[in-house]
Order: C-alpha cells, then structure tokens, then sequence
C-alpha cells in the first residue's frame, strides 16, 4: 500500500495506546501486510481491513485512502483467536 502521508484518527491513537501497538508496528502493517477485506462504500473513503504479523504477534488495521494518497488509519487491534479463525483472515461464524 503506497501512502503519501499517514494521518491517525483520535479513536485509533487511543486503541493503540490500550493495545499497546506502536506506530512502526502500524506502518508495518500498512507496507507489509495483506488486504483481508475491502469496504468500497466507506465514508468519506474506501477503507481495507489489513493483517500483518510483527514479531509474530497478529495486527489488524482498518485504513481509508484518499484520491491524493493519504492514508487514515481508523483503528488498529490484535485480532482475537474466539473471533477469528486461526490464520486471523476469516471471522468465525
């Protein structure tokens, strides 16, 4: 994913911080990681859930991007294995 700029929403900052996930593990995930989801009807963007493993540790992110490049980054977690089948790719149902 190629961003020219990466802005962090409050509500993202504040799950990184509960999460203890840091802002290189993020951007990791945004150069490294592999587009699990799409959502094309997002407002005011398009955003992709994306999965990454940092030191072997599951990141999920959820990223919109604007037309010029920017990307949000809207929240960031560690995926749960009660929720997510153990490739942490597909939700369990």
């Amino acid at each position: 994913m190629n961003c020219k700029q990466v802005v962090y929403k409050l509500h993202a900052v504040e799950q990184m911080f509960k999460r203890n996930i840091t802002q290189a593990e993020v951007e990791q995930v945004i150069n490294l990681g592999e587009t699990i989801a799409a959502y094309p009807d997002d407002k005011p963007y398009p955003s992709l859930l994306r999965l990454a493993f940092v030191n072997k540790r599951p990141i999920h992110i959820v990223v919109a991007q604007s037309e010029l490049g920017e990307c949000f980054i809207i929240t960031a977690y560690e995926p749960s294995v009660f929720l997510w089948d153990a490739d942490f790719k597909t939700k369990k149902r």
